[in-house]
């Protein structure tokens, strides 16, 4: 088996199609369907199967994309075996971040590595679904995604890092009749109007949760992804939301209120992501480490203030 048809296999894996397989490796999407032909014949069985407009895998596909993980991370380390670490380190690192952890990490991170001696950085920010999170590491080299705590974890395709656990608090207006409690239960939000995220995201799920509880069917007033155009919403008007308490700086909105939940105990997890061979590189260690010194200073920070009296 060669390594190019390994390769074809594994994008298109991650990316659905052949054709999106083949603008990744900047190949013909003929070429594409060639070296998954080869590598078929060669493996003696089927790899993969049309399911709708996606080309998914068989499990004998899946099976042989994780040992080309294996052969992807062989082959990096035998490079790493011939560099030196300065220049593995020089090497940019790309990093993507979901928008309101790259307002939170991004600055203090670049000035991190720069301090440290590390690689250039490539930042870009990336507002998508909780299932194409791990789809990322296809165009980066750390990927910062989070997940609900009861939700499914990444797949094994993926090398994943727990960076911090962020508890998600309700947030009101420093006027609001719930601003001065300590903590909050479900029932105590009975009648109110939510701000919630577009639909399919993972914090509409917890909000439905919290109506569930309440004994109530949630209000949705409006429908906002970015927590920083929430909170300035919140913070004016009457609605509530969920907010997460590291990554939203509180400094920009002085009359938001977060007010923990005392049941249910709700959150997300913040993790790095990163394709296994991505992993073995100097430069990509230094940049996580820098990013858990970066996170564990805004959880430090975070600490919720004693309530308005």
């Amino acid at each position: 088996m060669e390594i190019g048809q390994l390769r074809a296999l594994r994008e298109v894996q991650a990316r659905g199609s052949i054709a999106a397989a083949a603008q990744a490796l900047h190949v013909t999407p003929s070429s594409v369907s060639q070296q998954l032909s080869a590598l078929q014949r060669k493996a003696g069985t089927a790899l993969t199967f049309k399911q709708g407009r996606r080309t998914a895998l068989t499990p004998a596909g899946l099976a042989l994309c994780r040992a080309a993980a294996d052969v992807e991370v062989a082959l990096a380390r035998a490079e790493t075996a011939v560099q030196r670490f300065a220049d593995d380190a020089g090497a940019p690192v790309s990093v993507a971040a979901f928008h309101s952890a790259g307002l939170a990490l991004f600055r203090t991170l670049e000035q991190a590595v720069a301090e440290s001696g590390g690689p250039r950085l490539a930042l870009s920010d990336e507002d998508v679904a909780q299932q194409d999170f791990a789809t990322l590491t296809a165009d980066y080299d750390v990927v910062v995604a989070h997940r609900l705590a009861n939700s499914p974890g990444w797949p094994a395709t993926v090398h994943a890092t727990a960076l911090a656990f962020e508890p998600l608090d309700v947030a009101v207006g420093a006027g609001h009749r719930l601003a001065r409690r300590k903590s909050l239960v479900p029932a105590d939000l009975r009648g109110e109007q939510w701000i919630s995220v577009h639909r399919g995201f993972p914090l509409e799920g917890a909000i439905e949760l919290i109506g569930t509880l309440a004994g109530e069917e949630a209000a949705i007033a409006h429908r906002i992804n970015e927590f920083f155009v929430a909170a300035s919403v919140v913070e004016r008007g009457s609605c509530i939301s969920l907010m997460p308490r590291y990554t939203v700086n509180r400094m920009h909105f002085p009359q938001l209120v977060l007010v923990p939940l005392r049941t249910p105990r709700l959150g997300r997890h913040i993790d790095l992501l990163a394709r296994p061979e991505a992993m073995e590189r100097a430069g990509v260690q230094h940049v996580i480490r820098a990013l858990h010194t970066v996170m564990a200073g805004l959880a430090d920070a975070g600490a919720l203030p004693a309530p308005i009296r």
